[in-house]
């Protein structure tokens, strides 16, 4: 059994996919990488077939069905010990593992957030607000004091995320996994990653009526679910 399962939902990330498969593989911990392909169609798949490394698992949707939905097929065919989300863009650093891991593992905790902004918001501006005005409403709801909610970057024991018996298929996973975590009283710390932002041209995909869900679905994971 792997120490970690890097969880890579993919979704027409042509630019980029060689690129952080390969940034992720050269990182020095016992990983498996699973990857899902949520039917791209802009030539994603086919470099995913052309890919072959020992640690590296490929799977293909056969439609369009969501972030949540690819994570959660990842997760079913993972086997680690942790587990962590990857976007398959280049804003994050996949060396931020071994960070993320040492924290987990020394101490007392069941999840760790890689926290963007501890050393002050950066990027689109429209997106530096929306993450300050969505982490304080879900502060707020959760009586949570988290500064990133947001993050790609979530770090469990694959048992955590299994537990959490989440369902969301969007972008909304993002929003159901911390929610689940907060309302199960979870002990979850945030460690500082590195975050390079890219721009609506080179393919930011997150858009307002993203942040406008995601105030629904905080509401309702907090109040329904």
């Amino acid at each position: 059994m792997p120490l970690l399962s890097v969880i890579v939902p993919v979704y027409n990330e042509a630019n980029t996919v060689r690129q952080i498969i390969e940034k992720i593989n050269a990182v020095g911990v016992d990983k498996e990488i699973v990857v899902v392909d949520d039917s791209s169609t802009d030539g994603t798949d086919k470099i995913l077939r052309d890919m072959r490394y020992d640690n590296l698992k490929v799977i293909h949707h056969s439609s369009n069905r969501g972030k949540g939905a690819a994570f959660l097929t990842g997760l079913d065919n993972a086997a680690g010990e942790f587990a962590i989300v990857q976007d398959a863009d280049l804003e994050y650093d996949p060396n931020d593992y071994l960070k993320l891991l040492s924290v987990i593992q020394s101490g007392n905790l069941d999840m760790v957030l890689g926290a963007r902004f501890f050393k002050g918001y950066h990027g689109l501006l429209i997106h530096r607000l929306g993450n300050r005005l969505l982490t304080f409403t879900l502060n707020l709801l959760f009586g949570s004091r988290l500064n990133d909610y947001a993050t790609c970057y979530k770090l469990a024991r694959r048992s955590t995320f299994v537990d959490l018996k989440l369902h969301a298929t969007g972008f909304d996973i993002d929003v159901e996994i911390v929610c689940a975590a907060l309302k199960r009283k979870l002990r979850i710390k945030e460690e500082h990653v590195s975050y390079h932002p890219r721009s609506y041209k080179e393919g930011k995909k997150i858009r307002l009526r993203d942040a406008l869900w995601a105030v629904f679905y905080m509401v309702k994971y907090r109040f329904v679910d």
